[in-house]
């Protein structure tokens, strides 16, 4: 797949610069692989395509990029975006049910009043009830 090659990183390696995350052919990772901020534009993560509208819609990942986190490494998964779907939109009912859970949420099992906030878990009620 010659559309995977970035051909600035392809010009830099044949000039003998090893890049660490940059395999286009997926020899080294198993997947095409991109360094921070050099996947090629028709990719995008799952993040972007959420922000665009979009899911990937059951396709399979078409790459990775990797980067070094605090001595960690990180990953992120590529999805083609021509064959992205629509993001779907939740039913009235699903909607009623999000708002009733986000009302239950607020609400303190021990005065009963709805809060502005939601009641911590690890109180298990209001900042009112809560003994400081």
């Amino acid at each position: 797949m010659t559309d995977l090659h970035v051909p600035y990183l392809d010009t830099l390696v044949a000039l003998g610069r090893h890049i660490e995350f940059y395999d286009p052919d997926g020899t080294r990772y198993g997947l095409p692989t991109y360094p921070w901020r050099w996947a090629p534009t028709h990719l995008a993560t799952l993040r972007q395509l959420r922000a665009a509208g979009l899911r990937p819609g059951g396709q399979p990942i078409a790459a990775q990029i990797l980067w070094r986190h605090r001595k960690r490494t990180r990953v992120a998964y590529l999805y083609p975006i021509g064959a992205a779907k629509a993001k779907r939109t939740a039913t009235p009912a699903q909607r009623q049910a999000i708002s009733k859970a986000l009302a239950a949420r607020r609400t303190c099992p021990t005065c009963g009043q709805t809060k502005p906030y939601y009641i911590p878990r690890r109180l298990g009620e209001c900042l009112d009830c809560h003994p400081a």
